[in-house]
């Protein structure tokens, strides 16, 4: 990196190889981590990115660079060589990578840094979105957002400087590609958050919450379910997804 524009604002984005299948590990991180070659691509994932926090430090530019690191979906349950999961986990989450609805293939962290004007060791537990980068850099530019348009994402300035306690996305819709399979409402007043599921994969075997005989779950189609009504969960007190609230249920 020569950062030739380091006197001038500039917008570096690195989309990493790391973490996905097929796993391609160099040989200095092949054996390095306890958890297989999954774990060996996340430690070489770490050491990359710590290469480019170096030279940021080394040019002079941590104090005055926004750094936001994150992924764009869940662990691939289904990436597996024999009893070996080749694609991450997602721990308490239902679901992973290619399934529009369920948490573990849209909830991710993310990591943000940016040393003298944000405090460190804040976790914030707001729903936001990779669609707020956009506005987020605009802003950080100095420029505004189109009013042409409709934009969907929302600065996340607010939220990380403290000047707002609650994301501005009361209501998000996931799609799994042009197909919309749930929606969330984040209940500010309340900090309830309940998702309701139009559709949801087939997963096969049945409650193996994968696809695992497709190798990847559909968004339309025989390998989905429609319901109606819909599936309603209350994440607050229900983040796994397990148990849907009766249909009979009192109005919200």
């Amino acid at each position: 990196f020569d950062f030739r524009n380091k006197h001038r604002p500039f917008l570096l984005f690195v989309s990493l190889l790391h973490v996905h299948t097929p796993l391609i590990t160099t040989e200095k991180f092949l054996g390095r981590s306890r958890h297989g070659l999954y774990g060996d691509n996340v430690e070489e994932m770490d050491w990359m990115v710590g290469e480019l926090l170096d030279v940021i430090s080394k040019k002079g530019l941590k104090n005055t660079t926004f750094i936001y690191f994150a992924s764009d979906h869940g662990g691939a349950l289904e990436a597996r060589s024999g009893n070996s999961q080749l694609g991450g986990w997602n721990g308490i989450y239902k679901g992973g990578k290619g399934m529009g609805g369920w948490e573990g293939g849209i909830r991710v962290p993310g990591i943000i840094r940016w040393p003298g004007v944000l405090p460190a060791g804040i976790a914030i537990n707001e729903p936001t979105s990779l669609m707020d980068i956009f506005p987020t850099v605009i802003q950080l530019a100095g420029g505004a957002v189109p009013q042409d348009r409709v934009i969907d994402g929302r600065s996340l300035l607010p939220l990380l400087q403290g000047t707002a306690q609650h994301s501005e996305h009361e209501f998000m819709f996931h799609y799994c590609g042009v197909f919309l399979h749930a929606v969330r409402w984040h209940q500010k007043d309340t900090g309830t958050v309940w998702k309701a599921h139009y559709t949801t994969p087939v997963f096969q075997p049945k409650d193996s919450g994968g696809c695992f005989r497709r190798g990847i779950c559909p968004c339309f189609g025989d390998g989905t379910t429609h319901h109606d009504p819909p599936l309603l969960f209350d994440l607050s007190q229900d983040p796994s997804e397990a148990n849907p609230l009766p249909t009979d249920a009192e109005p919200l």
